[in-house]
């Protein structure tokens, strides 16, 4: 089966958030419910302090712990290429994914009480488009495909796995070109 996942350049990125914004508006959603959230972390103290900024969504597992607990069978994975989904109309709103994921990725939306998370725009996929993040990009620090594809166009040294994310076994499918000083450690998150 092919699998599809997120690359992310972290080099590149500026934590300016526009594709945080172009997920919420794609997703029409409501104040407070994020799907892709940029994060800001501060290492290091004065006057050796350094920034740097994690965008974060779905990783679209090998094996979803989200998927795994789900009592209602709403969360599966695709089976043409591998990307994670939610069906809204069999989500109980239970929590169940939210307490599961590693990487809190999946969230309560308060309006409607269902879970929501990153479905890789799914449907702009199929139309022949980029998920709305990577398409808002202006730095083109994401981009999304295949993950072997990925993987080969942009190099070996690529990581799954930083302290901003948190720690999971599950097979993430987000390759990251990482700030050496995200590798250091997850630091203090900030504001800006």
């Amino acid at each position: 089966m092919k699998q599809v996942g997120f690359y992310y350049d972290q080099t590149r990125c500026s934590g300016c958030k526009t594709c945080q914004v172009a997920c919420k508006d794609k997703n029409r959603l409501e104040v407070g419910t994020v799907l892709r959230e940029v994060r800001s972390y501060q290492v290091g103290t004065f006057p050796s302090v350094k920034m740097y900024h994690f965008s974060a969504a779905c990783n679209h597992c090998q094996v979803p712990a989200c998927k795994d607990v789900c009592p209602v069978g709403a969360i599966t994975k695709d089976e043409d290429d591998g990307t994670v989904v939610i069906d809204h109309e069999a989500c109980i709103g239970c929590s169940s994914c939210v307490n599961a994921c590693p990487y809190s990725v999946p969230r309560i939306d308060e309006a409607s009480g269902l879970s929501y998370k990153c479905d890789g725009c799914i449907e702009l996929r199929k139309q022949g488009y980029q998920p709305a993040c990577v398409e808002a990009c202006p730095y083109r620090a994401l981009d999304f495909g295949d993950v072997e594809e990925l993987q080969q166009r942009y190099g070996a040294d690529l990581v799954t796995s930083l302290p901003a994310m948190g720690e999971g076994k599950t097979g993430p499918n987000t390759y990251i070109k990482p700030r050496p000083v995200a590798l250091d450690g997850l630091g203090v998150p900030i504001t800006l």
